[in-house]
């Protein structure tokens, strides 16, 4: 073997260490028990599907970020890059016969090719829930006060949810008659924010000024109750006054909640998955220049796999949520090990019964493997940071 060598892991992917696993798992198991009180099971899916899976249901711009590879039979598969996908597979074959509506959850890893940056990785890792065959505002309130619920019981409290839906910006792109190629184009400036390039894409689109500076517009409508009627009246198309009213009566319902202090509408607010079908959202906090969670309605999904049923959900990142609790000065605490247990020579017998003792208790005790002494063992003790130490002599 060549000495010289120095193993590496892949780009985007990282090593997650004793303390940062543990708080990593400690948020998980929050999220989880905040999930199944909301009434919503765990599922788990393969971590690779079939390609032609995935592109039903993500649509082209994710599918340039996919990790691919073959089968022995020259089928394609990939590492699924969310868990939507994979969810309304499930949905629409092997639950397809249950009573709706479905209630899922999972905690996971997902994969996509990216630039690895705070935050996000190529490897990374989610929590979410889909709530699958349930129209209307009712469940889309549901899922949006929940994501509230889950930041808060991570141990955020500094957040807010950009709350839109992209059937808005569908009214006026189908007023404007411009080519499906346009229009993908002008979206996917929006998604970025990209100003600049929006105005430049308008400018050239042959629209009237009037049109081109009300779409010029969407990425800055964001506010209270007073933006909603402001927006209501720059717009005459029924997809988008009908888009914004299905906004005010999920803002009525998250009031219901009581979790409406959290929540602000965001008109520019699209999502980069072309299956979304109404509301979308996302979390933000101070200090991220990057959403927390995301998701919304995307009622087609089904259909094209199979199972025509209407859905919602979101997904939230894992190392996101703990970069934004380590720059809030928020600690995620990490339980030590209570007891260490060293001994001398011939008491190794002595040694475990006392270790056995310990965890029957439910402490956290680590066994010396060796014999070694006094001295030795309570310098370990306080290196390691144990609470006690049992010394069998």
């Amino acid at each position: 073997m060549n000495k010289n060598f120095v193993p590496q892991i892949p780009y985007g992917t990282r090593d997650l260490l004793p303390r940062e696993a543990k708080q990593k798992r400690i948020v998980e198991g929050a999220l989880a028990q905040v999930f199944s009180c909301w009434g919503y099971d765990e599922i788990v899916t393969p971590t690779f599907e079939y390609m032609e899976t995935l592109a039903v249901g993500t649509g082209s711009n994710i599918q340039q970020h996919v990790f691919k590879f073959f089968d022995k039979n020259n089928r394609i598969l990939a590492l699924r890059p969310d868990m939507t996908t994979p969810i309304a597979r499930v949905a629409a074959t092997r639950l397809k016969e249950m009573p709706l509506p479905l209630r899922l959850f999972y905690l996971t890893n997902v994969f996509r090719h990216e630039q690895a940056q705070a935050g996000r990785q190529c490897e990374f890792y989610q929590a979410g829930v889909e709530l699958l065959g349930a129209p209307g505002p009712a469940a889309d309130a549901e899922v949006v006060a929940l994501a509230v619920e889950a930041m808060l019981e991570a141990g955020l409290t500094n957040f807010q949810i950009g709350l839109g839906q992209v059937d808005f910006i569908n009214g006026l792109m189908a007023e404007s008659q411009l080519s499906p190629e346009r229009q993908q184009q002008i979206k996917s400036a929006m998604v970025t924010r990209d100003l600049v390039g929006l105005g430049e894409l308008l400018s050239q689109s042959g629209l009237k000024q009037a049109a081109q500076e009300l779409l010029k517009q969407i990425p800055l409508l964001h506010g209270r109750e007073d933006m909603l009627s402001r927006a209501y009246r720059l717009v005459s198309n029924d997809l988008s006054r009908a888009a914004l009213d299905n906004l005010a009566d999920i803002h009525k319902l998250l009031a219901g909640y009581g979790v409406d202090q959290y929540v602000n509408f965001d008109l520019g607010i699209i999502r980069d998955f072309d299956y979304y079908t109404g509301m979308v959202f996302e979390g933000y906090t101070p200090g991220l220049g990057f959403p927390l969670c995301g998701g919304g309605r995307y009622d087609t999904m089904l259909a094209s796999l199979g199972v025509a049923n209407p859905a919602t959900g979101f997904a939230m990142g894992i190392e996101r949520m703990l970069l934004a609790l380590e720059r809030q000065g928020i600690g995620v605490s990490v339980q030590g090990k209570d007891v260490y247990i060293a001994w001398t020579e011939g008491k190794l017998a002595q040694a475990i019964e006392a270790a056995n003792q310990c965890r029957r208790q439910r402490r956290r005790a680590e066994l010396a493997l060796a014999a070694e002494p006094r001295a030795v063992a309570e310098a370990v003790v306080r290196t390691r940071g144990y609470e006690e130490l049992i010394y069998i002599e």
